[in-house]
């Protein structure tokens, strides 16, 4: 069945409030800039990241587990990692060489966010090159060896104080903001496609409903 037949049977079951809502949401979604998350321990910052992503229309995130689980706060997060698409690597010895070769893949520059002599300044990067995966570090040791040396560029945030990183859940709100403001200044088509729309707009509404398998099984059943 069809994407768009599910969504107008699944709108019958949510208030109409939340059926605007979500067409609302869904004009500010992309997947122009994506975030990746490598062995991110702590549930605080990593409940944070994806909270900042939801609030800043960053439809995808991609989660690497090599040492690390992702565990996610629920009281830091708010729910927000039910609204984005989330990816993990970690069936392989070298996850986050698996997650860069997809990304490249699909088209993404690999960013790392981390000090390197040829980095860029935040203020300076240039969104116009192509599609972005941002990747952020562990809190204690940073990106590793195989982010940092198959990265295609690095960004730094401009710092004037006396400690040298912010926390990576602030990182990931200042870079974000900084970004998303620009892009939506931009020439550059950041929307979804009509597909992409469907697609999460599809998986909301199986988030909105009660018992959405069951009435999914219904309707096939009933259309089969």
């Amino acid at each position: 069945m069809k994407a768009e037949e599910l969504i107008i049977h699944f709108e019958k079951f949510v208030l109409e409030r939340r059926k605007n809502l979500i067409d609302s949401l869904i004009q500010f979604r992309t997947r122009y800039i994506t975030v990746v998350l490598e062995d991110i321990f702590q549930p605080q910052n990593a409940s944070a990241v994806l909270r900042t992503c939801d609030c800043f229309g960053i439809q995808d995130v991609h989660i690497i587990e090599n040492r690390n689980k992702y565990t996610i706060n629920p009281d830091v997060a708010l729910g927000s990692n039910k609204w984005l698409t989330l990816t993990k690597y970690n069936h392989s010895e070298k996850n986050s060489v698996s997650a860069i070769n997809i990304l490249k893949e699909k088209g993404y520059r690999i960013v790392a966010t981390s000090p390197h002599k040829n980095d860029t300044n935040l203020e300076d990067y240039d969104l116009n090159k192509g599609k972005t995966a941002l990747v952020f570090g562990t809190e204690l040791k940073g990106l590793s060896d195989d982010i940092l040396d198959n990265a295609d560029e690095f960004l730094q945030i401009p710092m004037f104080g006396f400690t040298e990183s912010f926390n990576i859940s602030v990182s990931a709100a200042i870079i974000l903001h900084h970004l998303t403001y620009n892009l939506k200044k931009s020439g550059i088509d950041w929307h979804l496609t009509e597909n992409e729309k469907n697609e999460v707009k599809l998986a909301w509404l199986r988030k909105s409903v009660k018992n959405s398998q069951l009435l999914e099984k219904e309707l096939l059943k009933k259309n089969t």
